[in-house]
């Protein structure tokens, strides 16, 4: 029997819901092959008997995988794998130097906040902070699937030369790496794994609590300077990190 955290924070160590574990937990195997495409999936009293939980939590769970497109439900006949997430899109998070200057073809770029001479930026890893960065958020997809979801901190001094097309068009590193007079000399980049909050989970059309990756990059001028930070937050579903080895 799988064991499973309460749904009220009050009786148990998580705060999210028994059906929306579930749904990850059944996501995540059609996702793997456990449960193959074409193929009739445990019936609503095997997978409730497996889990521990009533059949209405599993007809929820079930319910938020089919909304996904994943599955379908026949009356009387089961219900069956439809399609594995990754079928949608394989978003490669590049691992070189030229790979992240490269746009992903097809992919659209939409800019939902565009601040300008914010704040300085307080935590960073290399380089000398500047006085003020222009915050971009975009929300990157391709073929209707949204993929990506990056908050953006561009020195001001680099953004101003900066034209909207640009933010629409160019990767976080090109949009620095492009500008006149600005050499990159320092680039880091860092990847996490996490779970979607609230906001992150509707700006990606996720489920709260989904697996999402956290690409972290910065950039470093000739001066010292830290002219850009990017903070990434890819659909795990559709990530993969590709590396050659020598």
């Amino acid at each position: 029997m799988i064991e499973l955290n309460e749904g009220d924070a009050g009786l148990g160590r998580s705060a999210v819901s028994r059906y929306i574990q579930l749904a990850t937990l059944f996501r995540r195997r059609i996702e793997s092959g456990q449960w193959p495409v074409g193929q009739q999936t445990p019936t609503v009293d095997e997978l409730a008997l497996e889990c521990g939980v009533a059949r209405a939590t599993i007809r929820q769970a079930l319910g938020l995988v089919e909304a996904e497109g994943l599955i379908e439900r026949f009356r009387a006949k089961g219900t069956f794998v439809k399609r594995r997430p990754q079928d949608l899109l394989w978003c490669g998070v590049e691992t070189d130097w030229q790979g992240l200057l490269s746009s992903r073809e097809g992919a659209e770029i939409e800019v939902l906040v565009d601040e300008k001479g914010g704040a300085p930026l307080v935590h960073h890893a290399i380089g000398q902070a500047g006085q003020t960065y222009r915050r971009l958020r975009r929300r990157h997809s391709m073929n209707g699937q949204t993929f990506l979801l990056a908050d953006i901190y561009v020195d001001e001094r680099v953004a101003s030369k900066l034209s909207d097309a640009d933010l629409r068009t160019k990767t976080a590193l090109r949009l620095v790496s492009g500008v006149s007079g600005v050499k990159i000399v320092e680039a880091q980049q860092t990847l996490t794994i996490g779970t979607a909050d609230i906001e992150t989970a509707q700006l990606l059309g996720l489920p709260l609590n989904a697996p999402i990756c956290h690409v972290t990059r910065s950039a470093v001028d000739q001066r010292g300077r830290l002219v850009l930070v990017s903070n990434g937050m890819y659909r795990g579903d559709v990530v993969r990190v590709d590396i050659r080895l020598k």
